[in-house]
């Protein structure tokens, strides 16, 4: 493990990912939408420590502000794998949280996939990553991916996976500050919601069109905001929104080329350099 691990607590991370593309291509008769994307990994996120406890008890800290810990995905997925498995240990869990909420960089289902395969390691539980990744469904579309812990094509709901190589650049991810909430996103009437799909291959081309995201133009016309860092990061590369948002990113071929990006962020955004990925920093930390 890259991180301090001992019998009774362990220190791990929880990336950020990025939709490097995401296709709209139906709708089903239960409301959910057909999607078609790539997820790739950053090497930046949250951090979890969790420390083991004999009595059963889920405490997490601090307490995320308006997210009681019943709606909490790190708590949920703690609580989940107690039950299936009937483990009756507990833990302290302590968060670090950098990533944005509302931010489409996946940081709740990146939380709860740390918590599920890192308190499978504390409970000495030893399941395989599939059943881990059939619980993690349970809390979130977007949490398979991060059990799974590789770049990944992604069907359905975003659950049917197959493990991909891209190319793995510098990014500059832009928040611009406000929270994009996935519902309104997905509920509006405008969203393109019939895009034709391609196969896995022509997305690996990647390029224009096949590399977009079909919630840009609803989510530019719901948030100003966000249309507003997107032509700005636009202007000095070519600057994607990932999932529904808020965030936005650019890939760099550098990392000279990042930085000078950062510098010449407007104090009203926030913003991070990252290198992308193929294998989650998690299973890297866990040997997975």
């Amino acid at each position: 493990m890259t991180d301090s691990a001992t019998a009774a607590e362990l220190t791990l991370p929880a990336p950020a990912k990025l939709n490097r593309m995401l296709h709209i291509v139906g709708r089903r008769a239960d409301g959910y939408h057909e999607l078609q994307t790539l997820f790739q990994f950053l090497d930046h996120g949250d951090t979890l420590h969790l420390r083991l406890r004999d009595d059963g008890e889920i405490r997490l800290t601090p307490a995320l502000p308006g997210v009681p810990d019943s709606d909490n995905l790190i708590v949920r997925a703690a609580r989940l794998l107690q039950a299936e498995s009937g483990c009756r240990l507990g833990a302290d869990i302590h968060l670090t949280k950098r990533l944005p909420m509302g931010g489409g960089l996946g940081g709740g289902s990146s939380d709860a996939a740390t918590a599920l395969l890192g308190l499978d390691r504390l409970w000495r539980l030893d399941h395989p990553l599939e059943p881990l990744a059939e619980l993690g469904l349970r809390l979130g579309a977007d949490v398979p991916v991060f059990v799974r812990g590789r770049a990944a094509w992604a069907e359905g709901v975003g659950e049917r996976l197959i493990p991909v190589e891209l190319d793995t650049p510098w990014f500059v991810v832009v928040h611009p500050g406000i929270e994009v909430a996935t519902a309104a996103v997905f509920g509006a009437p405008q969203l393109t919601r019939d895009t034709a799909p391609i196969t896995m291959a022509r997305a690996l081309q990647g390029g224009a069109p096949s590399w977009s995201n079909d919630c840009e133009p609803t989510v530019r016309s719901l948030y100003p905001q966000v249309a507003e860092a997107l032509d700005w990061l636009g202007c000095r590369a070519p600057a994607m929104l990932t999932g529904t948002g808020a965030c936005i990113f650019a890939r760099l071929d550098s990392q000279a080329e990042a930085r000078h990006i950062m510098a010449d962020l407007p104090s009203h955004y926030t913003a991070f350099m990252a290198r992308g990925l193929n294998l989650s920093p998690l299973h890297a930390a866990l040997g997975r």
